[in-house]
């Protein structure tokens, strides 16, 4: 049988002499020392804060997908199903709330952007997701990108189905969502909705269907995506938010009625008054088309008006923007138009606007900025 010579030996005879180090073989360590690997990435630091939902639910079948008790799982278990979540971050979990998402108030969406203000000035704290219903996530988010004062990510996430149906999409979401939160790229980018592979900016997201996991979309298209455990950017908001915004939930203690009230045909001003003598301080006329209002209806508007309520024109289509002096002669009535907001976002810039300035004209800069 044939042998191999040892290299260094084959060296030798060849003539050419290694180096007596590498004719030595490795240097043992020295006594008390021990061998060392590169240290690994640090990875980022992420707190989940979880205010119940879908994502929490749990239907009686895995057949229900559509049929389900909301807000029934705690935030440890809802981190425990997702395992791949501890290869992409450092989470821990805090629940603030248990409930479904019809069901946030003013008070608790208040307690929530503060609870998050602090945790993102943490130095500890590199992203914060919020785990949410579907229902009203896109109102919270609207309110957390006016009022939370950082660049850090802060994610909202939901699910269209509980995580007992058969073809759940909570836990890829979530997993999403810890992804987007500690990417670096994801910073002073607003707050931000992870469902259904992309990434949508929460000022603009609405839900637009009730049944299906693809229910969020945004007139403007998703910022991006998140693929594979990897976030791709296609374009970034450029409304005021965040560090930008004049507002701050650390000097916001409540907010002001903001009433909607939706526009159709053969309307009675009864729902206007009413909402004004229930405490209204600004109706979101979710009005047809350009947010049209019907012409028996504005006295009822302007009489309103001159009572001190501000009256904003929004509209109930989807998509667009609500042009001022079209329809309706604003500057004359001294209304404000919502812009490109549909109507329960104009509720929440309304609400947050008022804490600030009673004046129309500022009133409509603030909807133009943000």
């Amino acid at each position: 049988m044939r042998r191999t010579l040892p290299i260094a030996l084959l060296v030798l005879m060849a003539g050419t002499a290694l180096p007596a180090r590498a004719l030595e073989g490795p240097t043992p360590p020295k006594p008390g020392a021990t061998a060392t690997t590169p240290a690994a990435a640090a990875k980022p630091r992420v707190v989940i804060v979880a205010t119940g939902g879908t994502i929490a639910g749990a239907g009686a079948d895995a057949a229900n997908s559509a049929t389900y008790q909301a807000a029934k799982v705690p935030v440890d278990k809802l981190i425990a199903a997702v395992p791949a979540i501890a290869q992409v971050a450092e989470v821990r979990g805090e629940q603030a709330f248990q409930i479904a998402s019809e069901s946030f108030t003013n008070a608790q969406l208040i307690e929530l952007a503060k609870k998050v203000s602090a945790l993102v000035k943490r130095d500890d704290v590199d992203g914060v997701v919020i785990t949410h219903g579907t229902d009203t996530v896109e109102e919270t988010a609207y309110f957390l990108d006016l009022v939370v004062k950082t660049d850090k990510p802060i994610v909202m996430v939901a699910s269209m189905r509980p995580s007992t149906a058969i073809s759940a999409d909570g836990a890829l979401n979530l997993l999403d969502a810890v992804t987007v939160a500690g990417a670096k790229d994801a910073r002073a980018k607003g707050v931000l909705l992870t469902m259904n592979d992309e990434i949508q900016a929460g000022r603009d997201t609405t839900k637009r269907v009730n049944i299906k996991p693809s229910a969020f979309f945004s007139q403007w298209g998703p910022l991006g995506m998140v693929v594979e455990g990897k976030t791709y950017w296609f374009r970034a908001p450029v409304k005021r938010h965040g560090t930008t915004s004049e507002f701050d939930i650390d000097t916001i203690d409540s907010l002001p009625e903001v009433a909607i009230v939706y526009g159709s045909g053969n309307m009675h001003p009864e729902p206007y008054t009413t909402a004004v003598a229930g405490g209204a301080k600004a109706i979101i006329h979710a009005g047809t088309g350009n947010g049209s209002v019907a012409g028996y209806l504005v006295d009822t508007l302007k009489d309103l008006r001159s009572k001190g309520v501000q009256i904003i024109r929004s509209s109930r289509v989807g998509d667009g923007f609500v042009l001022r002096n079209a329809e309706q002669p604003d500057d004359k009535y001294d209304w404000v138009v919502a812009h490109d907001l549909n109507p329960q976002k104009a509720k929440i810039l309304a609400a947050v606007a008022l804490t600030k300035t009673q004046d129309s004209k500022e009133l409509q800069r603030i909807f133009w900025e943000y």
